[in-house]
Formats: C-alpha cells, sequence, structure tokens
C-alpha cells in the first residue's frame, strides 16, 4: 500500500489476470474486483448500470446496497490516497489517475506496446457476460496487433522477435490463417525453406481436420510452386 505524498499512480491489471496495485499489490474483495473491472472496462457507469450488472440474481433493492457496501469497503481498505474509484452524482467511474491495461491495449491500437500484446487475454476464468464481449473484441484487436507487429519488425530484420510475435497469433488463435502465414513468412526470411513448408503443411492438415477447408490461395502462392509438394508426402 502507497504511503502519503507518494506520487506513484495506481494500476489496474486486467489482461491475463486481476491485479491492483499501488507500490505494491493491493487486495481486494471478490465484489469490489468485479466493480474495478466493470469500470476499468467501460470507463463510468451510473450506480443502476452497476448494480444491476454485478448483482442481477438478487432485488434492485439488495443490488444497490451490495454496491453501498461494496464501495465503503473498497474507501476503507484503500487506507492512502488518491481513491480509486470516484462519483459525480449519480456516475461512478475510476479514478484519473489509475491506469488500466486493457484500456491501453484498446486507446493504443493499432500501435499497441508489444508487452501488452504477450500479457494474455481478459480476465481468463471471468464468466460474466459483459466479460465476455469485451474479451473477445480485445482478443480480436490483439491479434490483428500481433499479426501488424510481425510484419513490422519482420521488415526491420529483427526475425526472432518477428517469429515470437507470429507464433504467439497462432497460440492465440490456432485456426486463424494470418498467424500462420506470419510464421512461414520469418521462416522463409531466414531462408529455412524447410520449416516454412512444415508449417504450411501442419496448418493445411488442422483447417482439413476441423473446418473442411484448404489454406487460401493466398497463402499456397506465399511459397514458391517448388517449394510446395502437393502431392508429397503429409
Amino acid at each position: 500500500m502507497s504511503q502519503a505524498g507518494t506520487e506513484t499512480a495506481p494500476r489496474l491489471q486486467l489482461l491475463g489476470r486481476f491485479r491492483l496495485e499501488h507500490d505494491g499489490p493491493v487486495e481486494v474483495s471478490a465484489s469490489a474486483r468485479r466493480l474495478l473491472a466493470y469500470l476499468g472496462l467501460y470507463r463510468h457507469a451510473t450506480r443502476t448500470v452497476l448494480a444491476g450488472t454485478l448483482w442481477p440474481e438478487v432485488s434492485e433493492e439488495r443490488a444497490h446496497g451490495s454496491l453501498r457496501t461494496t464501495l465503503w469497503r473498497l474507501h476503507r481498505d484503500w487506507c492512502s490516497p488518491p481513491l480509486v474509484v470516484g462519483s459525480r452524482g449519480d456516475m461512478l467511474a475510476l479514478a484519473e489517475s489509475v491506469t488500466v491495461d486493457a484500456r491501453a491495449l484498446d486507446d493504443a491500437s493499432p500501435d499497441v506496446p508489444p508487452a501488452l500484446l504477450f500479457q494474455g487475454d481478459l480476465l481468463p476464468g471471468w464468466n460474466d457476460d459483459w466479460v465476455h464481449f469485451e474479451r473477445e473484441r480485445l482478443r480480436q484487436l490483439r491479434l490483428h496487433a500481433l499479426d501488424a507487429l510481425s510484419s513490422r519488425l519482420l521488415a526491420g530484420g529483427r526475425h526472432a522477435s518477428a517469429l515470437k510475435a507470429a507464433l504467439e497469433s497462432v497460440r492465440v488463435e490456432p485456426l486463424r490463417e494470418s498467424g500462420h502465414r506470419a510464421v512461414v513468412a520469418v521462416h522463409l526470411a531466414e531462408g529455412n525453406t524447410a520449416e516454412a513448408i512444415r508449417t504450411y503443411r501442419a496448418f493445411a492438415a488442422l483447417l482439413d481436420t476441423e473446418l473442411g477447408l484448404p489454406p487460401s490461395p493466398l497463402f499456397t502462392t506465399l511459397l514458391s510452386a517448388g517449394a510446395v509438394d502437393r502431392g508429397g508426402e503429409g
């Protein structure tokens, strides 16, 4: 917990896991985690929206009571300024001093800082509907940013880093062709034609097994006519 007078801003991590930091990790209750995560993603919300979204299984009166209790405990446990949640009338929002990694990923698109792209999906294991939508949206943003990063690194001759970004794209979504194309492009740039062929064939087999489809013509023409032996082994 920070001491009075510190200049360190609170940080909220939502990618890969939930973590609140202010001169070290800050422990908060489960209900406070959900409140902070919602405000971290959606920036602000009315008390009515928050109560109904975070406590949908109880009456409106009880939901509002749970929200008041959560806010009271959060402010009680957050013993040093700045406050992490502020209010203006019926509207609640994170304090402007709080940085949120998921928000940074969103705001920085398409030039996302590379470190954000390897932190993981949004709040894995959380099953709330409001998390599912944002998780998929940010996942797609992250995939496009990884492909763009790999391309930029490859153009700059940074093959190892380009391959790392391409492989992360493949790991996040194995059936997405652009990630595999990026891997092949790096192998070809390094002169590793055999690795490029193996990558192509492995993806072709996966795509056929899962979807009954072949790779796109764009992928097949990425390799020279002599590099890909469609009638050979595999």
